[in-house]
């Protein structure tokens, strides 16, 4: 039934993919009113969310941000159909890296590199710093989607420009084997999911309010001795984003315990003050909040 479900809806997706840019984005408003106004897909959850980070801001200043932000959403999700077909060379315009040269310095160190994203602006287009010629071999470190069709389709997408996926229960072990044999990879990872269980060892501060993080991203550094990076994208105008590799840290074993992770979500937490609209709000980032933090956790 899934196959049959992707199959119906594929020819759509690659049809939407090919329309030139200013009917591609007439799509993406039509997806806006549907999902914002007819649907109002989540729109409790983004509500209470913004209510709860940002409780000096009046009613109308929340709603004002709230339809900003689903405009942007649905335009995220329409470009990642648009990376079905788009050219390397419209791809490598339209999300631009500023500082490639700090990606020449790490070459040299030798190093492979973790890329410490955030669920913000675009994270679906930052596989065009495969299209730089790189030494080091892309990854994406992700969790597997349901729907075994979307899953390939998203990693047929990746693989277009280059990078590889790995399911996030097998990150470790792949990882570990391209390191015994001397590959040297960038490997991406939206860092700020938030738990499963309200057990997590780590708790921190994050927009405010105290909730557990994971620590994956700088656990996997510490053990292969990664060049940790944030990942800082912002939205230069519709369609259009300008992306900085801002360094964390060079030698990671050699940091406190969980100093990677509080760098990480002071740069997060920084750009989401300062343009609130372009986080993505309908992930229930504060779903632990209020709930007893286990004895034996870490909290800073």
């Amino acid at each position: 039934m899934q196959a049959v479900v992707f199959w119906l809806i594929y020819p759509l997706l690659w049809l939407i993919s090919i329309l030139p840019f200013p009917f591609f984005y007439r799509v993406s408003d039509v997806v806006y009113f549907i999902v914002y106004h007819l649907v109002g897909y989540r729109k409790k959850t983004v509500t209470e969310n913004l209510k709860l980070v940002f409780p000096e801001k009046s009613s109308d200043e929340i709603i004002k941000i709230r339809k900003k932000f689903y405009s942007h959403m649905c335009d995220m999700f329409l470009e990642m159909i648009k990376s079905i077909s788009i050219s390397e060379e419209e791809l490598k315009k339209r999300f631009v890296y500023t500082n490639i040269e700090e990606i020449r310095r790490i070459e040299k160190l030798d190093k492979s590199i973790m890329l410490m994203c955030g669920h913000y602006a675009s994270f679906e287009w930052l596989f065009a710093l495969q299209l730089h010629e790189l030494k080091h071999s892309a990854f994406g470190i992700y969790k597997k989607i349901q729907n075994p069709g979307f899953d390939k389709l998203i990693n047929d997408i990746r693989e277009r420009f280059g990078a590889e996926l790995i399911q996030n229960s097998k990150a470790n072990m792949r990882i570990s084997r391209n390191e015994n044999e001397g590959l040297r990879g960038a490997y991406a990872m939206v860092a700020d999911q938030s738990p499963k269980t309200p057990s997590y060892k780590f708790w921190t501060d994050f927009m405010g309010k105290k909730v557990p993080f994971f620590t994956g991203s700088e656990r996997i550094a510490k053990e292969f001795d990664m060049v940790v990076l944030y990942l800082h994208v912002e939205k230069v105008k519709r369609g259009h984003y300008k992306a900085s590799l801002i360094n964390i840290a060079d030698n990671p074993a050699e940091t406190e315990n969980n100093r990677i992770t509080l760098d990480y979500i002071q740069h997060l937490e920084k750009q989401i003050r300062e343009k609130p609209e372009f986080y993505l709000w309908t992930h229930k980032r504060w779903k632990h909040l209020g709930k007893e933090i286990p004895k034996n956790a870490v909290v800073r």
